[in-house]
């Protein structure tokens, strides 16, 4: 099964995070957390919306950090497994989370300081006319990542349940550009890719990790990179 059926079934919003994040992929979650925590800055009081916010990893750790924040989703199961993990840290009433289509978001023009999310664009239909929206309802920021085309993600692309988009920097610079969106700064990491962490422990990868790590922000790092984090800015 694949496609927007598979993402939405409930076995699969159960078991996503321990699939993803557990073992050597807590590096992942780890360097997803510091990549919109470092973007986004302060958030306590800003208005965020969250844009794909699945089983609400970010949603609930900056509604936990102060934001007046919206996670919006089109599975009504990883919502519920959002609306679990608010209530077990104790921000259920700091946050909303609500089933919607990214292409259409319910929100007025320039409604939140800032927009982002993670782990979509590789499996948007229509990047540009989702990115669009973003701009759209965001007055002042939008943030988002990508999978590197030219890199090891597509080498096993292929075989992954939803499929995936991967996108040069370019075509990446395309979209924001072509949303009448500004780059204030981009980061790349990852040079082995997101399942060769997940399919290893914790104590194995750490290793792995530390060399990624060291040639982070480099030129060659970021030639090879496997994933690309945008920072956009609203134009004045």
């Amino acid at each position: 099964m694949k496609g927007q059926e598979w993402y939405q079934e409930s076995d699969v919003a159960e078991s996503y995070e321990d699939k993803r994040f557990s073992g050597g992929g807590r590096f992942i979650d780890r360097r997803e957390k510091e990549a919109v925590l470092d973007a986004l800055g302060p958030v306590e009081d800003k208005r965020v919306l969250e844009v794909a916010c699945g089983t609400g990893r970010f949603t609930v750790m900056l509604a936990d950090r102060g934001a007046d924040i919206v996670g919006m989703d089109i599975s009504e199961a990883m919502l519920e497994q959002g609306r679990r993990k608010a209530r077990s840290v104790g921000v259920d009433g700091s946050l909303s989370f609500m089933q919607g289509d990214a292409g259409r978001l319910p929100f007025p023009d320039n409604h939140f300081d800032s927009v982002f999310a993670m782990r979509f664009f590789h499996l948007a239909p229509d990047p540009e006319g989702f990115i669009a929206e973003m701009r759209r309802v965001a007055k002042g920021q939008v943030f988002f990542d990508t999978f590197k085309r030219y890199s090891a993600r597509s080498t096993y692309n292929w075989a992954l349940p939803m499929g995936s988009r991967l996108y040069s920097e370019r075509e990446a610079m395309e979209l924001i550009v072509g949303a009448g969106l500004e780059l204030a700064e981009a980061d790349h990491d990852f040079v082995l890719p997101y399942g060769f962490y997940r399919a290893i422990p914790r104590w194995v990868a750490r290793p792995f990790r530390a060399a990624d790590t060291a040639i982070r922000g480099t030129e060659i790092g970021d030639r090879i990179a496997t994933v690309s984090y945008w920072n956009a800015r609203v134009p004045e």
